[in-house]
């Protein structure tokens, strides 16, 4: 790998701006461990932005992993960007500044490829401030005929990838999947079109034939009068594209690319620590949770590898935490192990290990006891819902047993701080769940003051979070209504009101989300690609770093809607049909339609449905032959079902 100094770059910037913006750190890109090439020996650059500000984006797993993978190779050089903050972006305009990647400095727009990261839908203005300052022109359509080479391929990816259409006018291509495991044949097709002379049309389309990408512009959406979709279909005229987008997924993740020399930032960063991977997916199937669903099937690490892994984190990046991370760590078959091995060879070192995702049990409550100084934590759960009914109906599999019986072994282990999270307007919810939010957390707070209040650690704590539920592509929820604003405001009110009427009401705190912006997010979440006019005006008006409170307007969404004729309560009032073809429909995530559709019956039933370690549900997350699905039985993989 051919390194440069930073000292060989000239700053995008010069020194007088840089004194006027807030944190001009977020500009330099000469963190530790960055990646410098000879331009003159590489043939693809990649460009890999995080629409939202650098805090938040130098904290994505995602991005540091295929940042390595891609540098790995000697034809690539794989830089960063992320949103300039709103100081800077109004200079930017004013002065005429283009989008420039951190670490050469160059402008975006010479790069081959400009990879997005989707996360979260309020992200989506931020897109397309991406391709504002950049100077690339925000209309794939406008970009389908320039010559391949003069200006980024922008392709998308993450979570939001999974229903692409609302923001599908602004891609070249997506990126259906985990990045391990076709980005590599993406990249040798590009550099043989290149040198081919191809144009970038025909490599567009060449792309869309590699399992996993999707080329929007060869894919047409039809209407019914009542604007549902009718059809969604390759362009005939472009033989050989797929109907259906199939998700790419690693078979094994101990072979997987990882991170080998971390980016160390020289600022505070929202998650200030070594990230260790140990799992994907989870065995749970929360009837809501998108990232349960499509990171199927569950699958993990070996312990051995996680080892190696730590020992080369925390030697190449100099950070005194490391966090374990997946989606639901308290699963992972080799934690005892794992963290009795980080203990052993770094306790003396102080180095913290974090444990987020873990559950309210005995086992995690023994291990947290071991990494975490109990005078100062606080304990997080999240049962998600006040009542073991509505528990039953988003299949927490959780009971209220569990929950006290953790809290009090919590309390008596000397913790007296405890975070409870849950979501508000679920399907079915009654008056009666929300209110026996306040309910759960007064019988918490009762199990502190059962123990003897001369072996009590100080006061009782208890903060409620409530979030406004939102229903996600790909969940047995996905074809739920939503509620107005209003509604959700009343739901909290509800839960607030009881809260002060519980006995211990002045050990118990209680916060809620914005309402209106859970509604922006159901549009965002569930749209068709008409919705992409609106986001495009909502940005026209000044829309940018929506998911901030400070630069939160929902009245330019309103306004946006209303010249653009998208109509709000058609994306997140109306409950869609079994039968109605849904704009996501076209990829496969792996979970079948059938299993979601026989899950949502489930909910409102009120049935449990046991946890993949229990029972295989037959979910045709099986079909990608790894992880939970299979069993090793002499050498051979056996299917569990």
């Amino acid at each position: 790998m051919n390194q440069k100094s930073a000292s060989s770059y000239k700053l995008a910037l010069p020194e007088e701006i840089l004194l006027q913006v807030e944190k001009p750190e977020r500009y330099l890109g000469n963190e530790l461990n960055v990646v410098r090439k000879d331009k003159s020996t590489i043939d693809i650059r990649f460009c890999m932005a995080f629409p939202d500000v650098y805090e938040i984006g130098m904290s994505h797993l995602g991005i540091q992993i295929l940042y390595s993978m891609f540098n790995r190779r000697t034809d690539t050089w794989c830089e960063r960007v992320y949103s300039p903050w709103a100081d800077l972006d109004h200079i930017m305009r004013r002065k005429k500044i283009p989008l420039f990647a951190l670490e050469s400095q160059d402008p975006v727009k010479v790069f081959d490829f400009l990879g997005i990261t989707l996360q979260y839908e309020l992200c989506y203005t931020n897109v397309l401030q991406l391709l504002d300052l950049a100077g690339i022109p925000l209309h794939a359509k406008e970009r389908l005929d320039a010559p391949l080479g003069s200006m980024p391929i922008v392709i998308g990816g993450g979570p939001c990838a999974y229903n692409p259409e609302p923001i599908a006018d602004f891609f070249d291509l997506f990126y259906i999947g985990e990045g391990e495991t076709v980005y590599d044949e993406l990249l040798d097709l590009y550099k043989a079109c290149r040198k081919a002379g191809t144009s970038r049309r025909e490599f567009l389309y060449r792309a869309g034939q590699i399992e996993g990408i999707y080329a929007p512009a060869f894919y047409t959406p039809v209407y019914h009068d009542d604007g549902t979709l009718a059809s969604f279909s390759p362009d005939p005229a472009y033989p050989g594209l797929p109907r259906r987008i199939r998700k790419q997924a690693v078979a094994n993740l101990d072979e997987a690319p990882y991170i080998d020399k971390p980016i160390v930032p020289y600022m505070r960063v929202t998650q200030d620590r070594v990230v260790l991977e140990v799992m994907r997916g989870c065995i749970r199937g929360c009837r809501f949770c998108q990232a349960g669903m499509i990171y199927r099937p569950n699958r993990h690490k070996s312990a051995e590898v996680l080892k190696k892994q730590a020992n080369q984190l925390l030697r190449e990046s100099g950070q005194d935490e490391i966090s374990l991370s997946s989606l639901s760590t308290s699963d992972y078959p080799c934690l005892p192990e794992l963290v009795n091995y980080l203990i052993g060879q770094y306790g003396q070192r102080q180095v913290n290990i974090s444990l987020p995702s873990l559950r309210i049990d005995a086992f995690s409550l023994d291990v947290m006891s071991k990494v975490q100084d109990v005078s100062k934590s606080s304990l997080t759960f999240a049962p998600e819902a006040g009542s073991q009914r509505l528990r039953n109906v988003i299949n927490k599999g959780l009971t209220e047993e569990d929950i006290l019986h953790g809290a009090g072994e919590a309390f008596k282990g000397g913790w007296n701080k405890v975070k409870l999270y849950f979501m508000l307007g679920q399907p079915t919810e009654t008056e009666e769940d929300r209110k026996d939010i306040a309910h759960l957390a007064e019988k918490i707070a009762e199990e502190y003051y059962e123990i003897p209040k001369e072996e009590r650690n100080g006061k009782c704590s208890i903060s409620i979070s409530t979030s406004f539920f939102v229903p996600k592509p790909f969940t047995p929820f996905q074809w739920a209504v939503m509620y107005d604003p209003g509604d959700y405001l009343g739901f909290a009110s509800t839960v607030n009101h009881e809260v002060k009427d519980m006995k211990n009401h002045k050990s118990i705190r209680y916060n809620w989300h914005e309402a209106y912006v859970t509604v922006l997010e159901g549009l965002l979440a569930r749209g068709d690609r008409r919705v992409g006019a609106a986001i495009e005006e909502a940005y026209r008006q000044g829309a940018l770093f929506d998911a901030w409170s400070e630069y939160w307007d929902w009245d330019r969404w309103v306004s946006a809607m209303e010249k653009t004729g998208v109509d709000l309560a058609f994306y997140t009032r109306r409950q869609r049909t079994e039968d109605e073809l849904l704009p996501w429909d076209f990829i496969d995530c792996g979970v079948t339609k059938k299993f979601l559709l026989d899950e949502w019956h489930r909910a409102l039933d009120g049935i449990v449905t046991p946890n993949c370690r229990e029972n295989c549900n037959a979910c045709g997350a099986m079909k990608y032959k790894c992880g939970i699905c299979y069993d090793e039985v002499d050498g051979k993989k056996v299917l569990r079902i």
